[in-house]
């Protein structure tokens, strides 16, 4: 059935509608890719802060009892994985890559794990793959909204472990690497083992100067320890949300890219449709002077 005019005109209208809601959310997702990305920035500096710190902790005071043993146990009971994905769609395959690259870490531990997923959208592709994903949390819709986030997720974290029921807990989220390109990355969290405190004593101080632990070396390696876990988990959701939309700029590109086009042809088509109904308007003019003319004569 070819098209009217009318009915040209309706889709192009639509066409028009559908490319302002699409360059609005272009806006946006490129205005929430500065503030995630600043934040993560922002976090580089306190995070070496912190592992310096903890270096200083563990090189005066040695191991602590804070530290669990893995010698103790060769495989661990139940491996704890957050998974950070999305909510909202039209972000192309950044749940897709995230959930597959999760999938396929947890699939070589020796361990049955239990997952968090961070978004609905990642969740549905976990629970498809046969995991057990144990919580669905929200994704947050800003930098301030990532605090709560993460202290939902240590309380639950230190609930279950205070249980014997988590001994490891590893962190998979997508981190940008360049424009619109990002990759997904895991991170093994807990348990803070020899293996990690052996990197941290490693770690150079900066400076000339001697540094020295003040007051109870316990409680300063515990809040210490705290501002670690803190801040691995506030970087990998700032990186996820950055990578989100980043992802979602670049489908909205490609979307904008084609409603340019589609309105391009639908434009050629009414334009070419008017001009027939002109030419045939103007043939009826001519044919009817014509007859007219011959009456005449």
């Amino acid at each position: 059935m070819s098209d009217s005019t009318a009915s040209l005109r309706r889709k192009i209208g639509g066409g028009k509608d559908l490319q302002s809601v699409v360059r609005t959310m272009k806006a946006v997702a490129a205005s929430s890719i500065g503030q995630y990305e600043k934040s993560v920035r922002a976090l580089d500096d306190y995070y070496r802060t912190v592992e310096l710190g903890l270096g200083v902790c563990f090189r005066e005071n040695g191991p602590s009892p804070i530290i669990t043993e893995r010698k103790r146990k060769t495989v661990a009971r139940t491996i704890g994985a957050v998974v950070f994905g999305s909510d909202q769609g039209l972000v192309g395959q950044f749940n897709d890559v995230v959930a597959d690259y999760a999938i396929k870490t947890l699939a070589a531990l020796p361990a049955k794990p239990e997952v968090w997923a961070v978004g609905e959208r990642v969740h549905a592709r976990l629970t498809d793959a046969g995991l057990s994903v144990i919580g669905t949390l929200s994704v947050p819709n800003s930098v301030k909204a990532i605090t709560p986030l993460v202290g939902q997720i240590l309380v639950e974290n230190e609930k279950r472990h205070s249980h014997g029921e988590v001994d490891e807990l590893y962190l998979f989220y997508n981190s940008s690497t360049s424009g619109a390109v990002y990759a997904p990355v895991s991170q093994r969290l807990l348990p803070l083992d020899e293996n990690w405190r052996h990197k941290l004593v490693e770690i150079r101080w900066p400076t000339k100067n001697l540094p020295e632990v003040l007051g109870s070396g316990t409680t300063t390696l515990r809040a210490l320890i705290r501002g670690y876990l803190f801040v691995s988990l506030f970087r990998a959701c700032s990186e996820s949300l950055a990578s989100e939309n980043a992802s979602r700029l670049a489908a909205m590109q490609r979307a904008d890219k084609n409603i340019d086009e589609l309105l391009e042809d639908l434009n050629g088509k009414f334009h070419r449709l008017r001009q027939s109904g002109i030419d045939e308007e103007l043939f009826d003019v001519i044919s009817g002077f014509e007859a007219l003319s011959t009456k005449e004569n």
